[in-house]
């Protein structure tokens, strides 16, 4: 179900990165967006940049990670445009190191953002959309949510977790006419490498040359997210490397555990 003209949306983690990209994208459909972050600052500076693109835009503060404030920006949303036709959950942060090693608190912080606040997210708009006959959920999971490399548990362990979220929805949801897309890119530019707690220095150098050299960047990703959501895809996978790698895992999945992933990860942290 593609979304209506000058949609009503609201983004989270909308302060920079990907989430600004997709404030902007949708700018371009003249929508009216609510531009949600921790950080009412960067939320402003988006929504302003909505409003000189042409759509219309406020800024809310808003910790994911605290269901209440989920809840009063869904209600913000009422408030502000009489609704909502599309929710993303887009805001994250990410945690790396050989599993043994990570805080539990790093474990309850990541999984606070990453996959509260998705759940928090999803809980707060469903009954809305459903009262209002249709809506969209995109969920922001990404490649680690399918692939799991290595030193990277809990954020591959929130972004599984958010896929499964996603597919269960899908099938759940599609009768009241809500459409569910869970979007899982690999590298390109964003702010996560200043939202990461690494037990490794050297994965925040190797994510930034990754992120530097991917062929497609931020306003792409958004871009491809957005017309996912309109076709009613529920996988939107929109960096090749990504999408050959799922191909080539569900094909074997022991052999790409075993041998592909650790054969990869040790090339790409010796380069």
């Amino acid at each position: 179900m593609s979304l209506p003209q000058r949609p009503r949306a609201v983004v989270t983690g909308a302060g920079g990165g990907l989430g600004r990209a997709l404030c902007l994208e949708l700018a371009r459909r003249r929508a009216r967006v609510i531009a949600a972050d921790i950080d009412l600052d960067a939320a402003e500076i988006t929504a302003a940049a909505v409003r000189d693109a042409g759509g219309e835009a406020r800024s809310v503060a808003c910790d994911v990670a605290q269901e209440a404030q989920v809840e009063a920006l869904a209600e913000h949303a009422a408030q502000a445009f009489g609704g909502t036709d599309l929710i993303v959950n887009n805001a994250g942060v990410a945690v790396a190191g050989p599993m043994a090693e990570i805080p539990s608190a790093d474990w309850a912080w990541i999984m606070g953002i990453n996959l509260w606040g998705v759940i928090y997210g999803c809980r707060a708009f469903i009954p809305r959309f459903k009262a209002q006959g249709h809506g969209a959920i995109l969920n922001v999971a990404s490649a680690a949510g399918l692939l799991c490399t290595p030193e990277m548990a809990p954020y591959n362990v929130t972004k599984a977790g958010v896929v499964a979220l996603s597919e269960t929805l899908c099938s759940e949801l599609k009768p009241a006419r809500i459409g569910v897309t869970v979007l899982c890119p690999t590298f390109f530019q964003t702010n996560i490498i200043q939202a990461t707690r690494s037990r490794n220095a050297n994965h925040q150098h190797v994510a930034e040359k990754l992120m530097a050299r991917a062929k497609i960047q931020a306003p792409e990703v958004a871009r491809v997210a957005l017309a996912s959501v309109d076709a009613g895809e529920l996988y939107s996978l929109p960096h090749a490397d990504g999408a050959w790698a799922w191909r080539i895992k569900r094909m074997s999945p022991e052999r790409f555990y075993q041998k592909l992933v650790p054969r990869y990860f040790k090339r790409t942290m010796e380069r």
